[in-house]
C-alpha cells in the first residue's frame, strides 16, 4: 500500500485546472494543529488526486493521502487512504474559481491497525497562474471517519474543521 501511494504521489505531483475532457492530475500538500489543555495534535498530510472532467464544471476520480499523526507523548501514527472523488468548480473570473470536492473511501491507520471508511467535503480557492497552471488553497471542510481497530472500539468521528488547516497545492491543466 505504502509503494501505491507513494508511485501515485510522484505522479500526481502538480494539479490541474480543470477543463472539459481534460485530465485533472494533482496534489495538496496540508497541515493542522490542535491543543486541548496538555495534549498537542499535529497532522502533516500529502493528498494526490488523478481525475477526468466529463463536463464543464464537474471532475471525477481517484484520490489518496498518506498522513503523519504526532500527538504529545505518543509515538507517530500514519494513516492511508484511497477512494473517489467529485469536484465542482466555478469561475468568477480568467483569475479566480472556487472549488468544492466531495470525497469518500477505504482507510488504514498504523495504530492497532485500524481500517475503516472516510468521507469529506474540502471548499477551496483555485489561483489560475499562466496558462491553467496554479495554486489551490483551502482551510478546511467537514470530514467523517470511521475506524475499527483490533482492540479498540469503533471510532465515528464528525469534524468541522475550518481554520484548523491550510492545504496548498499546485494545478496544470492537460487537455486531451
Amino acid at each position: 500500500m505504502k509503494k501505491l501511494l507513494l508511485a501515485l504521489m510522484l505522479i500526481t505531483a502538480t494539479m490541474v485546472n480543470a477543463q472539459k475532457n481534460s485530465v485533472l492530475l494533482g496534489g495538496n500538500i496540508g497541515f493542522s494543529s490542535d491543543k486541548d489543555g496538555e495534549s498537542k495534535v499535529e497532522n502533516f498530510e500529502f493528498s494526490p488526486k488523478v481525475g477526468y472532467q466529463f463536463a464543464e464544471k464537474w471532475t471525477a476520480g481517484v484520490e489518496g493521502s498518506i498522513m503523519n499523526v504526532k500527538t504529545t507523548g505518543e509515538d507517530k501514527t500514519e494513516k492511508y487512504k484511497i477512494g473517489g472523488f467529485v469536484r465542482y468548480s466555478t469561475p468568477f473570473s480568467n483569475l479566480f474559481s472556487f472549488y468544492m470536492d466531495l470525497g469518500a473511501g477505504y482507510q488504514n491507520t498504523s495504530l492497532n491497525n485500524a481500517k475503516g471508511i472516510y468521507a469529506g467535503i474540502d471548499p477551496g480557492l483555485f489561483i489560475n497562474m499562466k496558462n491553467g497552471f496554479g495554486l489551490n488553497f483551502s482551510i478546511g471542510g467537514i470530514n467523517y471517519n470511521n475506524l475499527d481497530g483490533k482492540n479498540d472500539p469503533r471510532q465515528n468521528n464528525l469534524d468541522f474543521n475550518f481554520g484548523k488547516t491550510l492545504n496548498i497545492g499546485i494545478s496544470k491543466n492537460f487537455a486531451l
